[in-house]
């Protein structure tokens, strides 16, 4: 049995510390995760990707639970043992006594983890992540309605993208924090996950031969990133990307995508991620990851200052 220990803070920046123990494991996988203190959306989307892509193999992997009370209980009200139960044979302590996903009242402070499976439930995600995210944005970031109504709209574009192209299951999550290591101040964080096709496959129809030798993940990347370009022929189709990239921006946050074996970003002057990365250990589909900074009073966007705690 393969063991991958999970990092004590899993989050965007150590999601590849998973990829790397998957990286050419052969047997059946054990995710360490007992010593985990801190998850966040990306991190939890990140345990669920990792068990779809172990699975893969043929035999079911192995999730030893966090030891952590607080963790578990997190767990449990974003839903994530509703579909890790799927993916895993769970271990540890916190097997029993959880509830279902969607169990809980809503909330404008989170949007518990939510599957992209089919065509078939594709308007009843778009129709809940539109709703959570513009409370979310308006409640607790105090963005103002319209601007996060049209945000809103793109991210259940982005997340309906995962049915049409990347040929696997999916998920989307948020949740808003006092503050994060990174920002002295309210943050909301975004995280949408698959593992299917991604960028590089889905793109290559139309885009990789004016690339030639060049295509690549970290290409594609770029090519869908920076300049716009989309699987689609018709113009104006595929810009959801684009659009999150300018507003997010326009509020001073982050964005990153993972595909392959790169990962591209728009990095604020908080955060000190490279703004291209390749040759990561190569991971399948694409992982969004969206932190969006409280609008500060008088309508600036919070840029927010290094340094504090969780």
């Amino acid at each position: 049995m393969v063991v991958i220990s999970a990092p004590a803070t899993l989050q965007e920046r150590t999601f590849d510390q998973l990829v790397h123990g998957l990286a050419g494991a052969a047997g059946r996988v054990l995710v360490d995760a007992r010593r985990v203190s801190w998850v966040d959306p990306y991190g939890m989307l990140g345990l669920l990707a990792a068990g779809a892509v172990a699975g893969r193999a043929g035999e079911r992997p192995v999730l030893q639970l966090p030891e952590s009370p607080e963790v578990l209980s997190y767990l449990t009200r974003m839903g994530f043992f509703a579909h890790a139960d799927a993916l895993f044979e769970l271990h540890g302590a916190g097997r029993r006594g959880r509830e279902p996903a969607g169990g809980s009242a809503p909330s404008d402070v989170l949007l518990e983890i939510t599957p992209v499976r089919s065509h078939a439930d594709i308007h009843g995600v778009v129709d809940r992540v539109h709703e959570r995210a513009t409370l979310l944005l308006v409640n607790q970031l105090h963005y103002p309605l319209p601007e996060a109504v049209q945000f809103s709209v793109i991210l259940s574009e982005v997340c309906q993208n995962i049915i049409e192209h990347a040929q696997a299951p999916g998920w989307v999550a948020a949740q808003t924090y006092s503050r994060t290591p990174q920002l002295a101040r309210r943050v909301g964080r975004i995280a949408v996950a698959d593992v299917g096709i991604g960028f590089k496959a889905s793109l290559a129809g139309l885009h990789a031969a004016r690339f030639g030798e060049r295509w690549s993940d970290a290409t594609a990347l770029e090519a869908a990133f920076i300049h716009g370009m989309t699987r689609f022929h018709d113009p104006g189709r595929g810009q959801g990307l684009q659009q999150i990239r300018r507003n997010v921006g326009r509020w001073g946050g982050k964005v990153s995508i993972r595909s392959g074996t790169a990962r591209i970003a728009d990095v604020p002057p908080y955060d000190d991620a490279p703004p291209l990365e390749e040759h990561l250990p190569p991971f399948p589909g694409a992982q969004i990851f969206l932190e969006l900074p409280e609008r500060e009073p008088g309508g600036g966007p919070g840029r927010g200052a290094r340094g504090g705690g969780p």
